[in-house]
């Protein structure tokens, strides 16, 4: 299914090299587009408008305009610079993209549901792989993987890449056996009693 783009505007940016210290002290990030076919831009955006587009996205594409400009781009987020003393991003690159070329992007994996074979054993699910790598239209592009824990049922199970439920229009690039999820049972652990194929109930309030 085709991905709905996140819509972000972004205005001319005037100020470059050092002086890109004085956005920053106003709220205002620093954006760089570029990509084949197009020139590159020096952009900028109000923080928390940038970073709600870029958490929004994920690793789908955004669709950018500038301000007082006609048209516009789908772009990746190639790169966001932090401030480790701050933790608040210091400039973001945006990648532009052929709507119609396939592009490779890192999707982050998320694991859902319960594992039986975790409770039955006492023991506990360990994410080994965190992302895969893909390859899509840009539009195509999911903003994250996901794969259910449901299919653990042994204390030996083990989920792999090939496991992840992908779109049709999305191919996996990452190695098919790379363990996405495998069960850890400490010595001594105490399982618990589950009739074959039910999940462990939610024991919250």
């Amino acid at each position: 299914m085709t991905t709905s783009a996140v819509q972000l505007e972004l205005q001319p940016r005037e100020l470059l090299g050092k002086k890109v210290g004085r956005l920053r002290r106003a709220g205002i990030i620093p954006v760089h587009l570029y990509g084949p076919g197009i020139e590159s831009r020096a952009l900028q955006c109000a923080a928390p408008r940038l970073i709600q587009a870029l958490a929004a996205a994920a690793s789908s594409p955004i669709s950018v305009t500038v301000e007082g400009e006609a048209g516009g781009h789908l772009a990746f987020a190639r790169e966001i610079q932090w401030d480790p003393r701050r933790d608040t991003v210091l400039h973001v690159d945006l990648l532009a993209a052929d709507a119609a070329r396939p592009v490779t992007a890192q999707v982050s994996v998320a694991l859902t549901g319960e594992a039986p074979g975790a409770a039955r054993s006492g023991g506990s699910v360990i994410q080994q792989l965190l992302s895969v790598e893909v390859s899509a239209l840009p539009l195509d592009m999911p903003a994250q993987a996901e794969v259910d824990l449901a299919a653990m049922t042994a204390a030996d199970s083990t989920l792999r890449a090939a496991d992840i439920p992908l779109p049709a229009a999305v191919t996996l690039l990452t190695d098919p056996e790379e363990i996405v999820a495998r069960i850890d049972v400490p010595p001594g652990a105490v399982g618990i009693d589950l009739p074959e194929g039910e999940p462990p109930a939610d024991s919250g309030e």
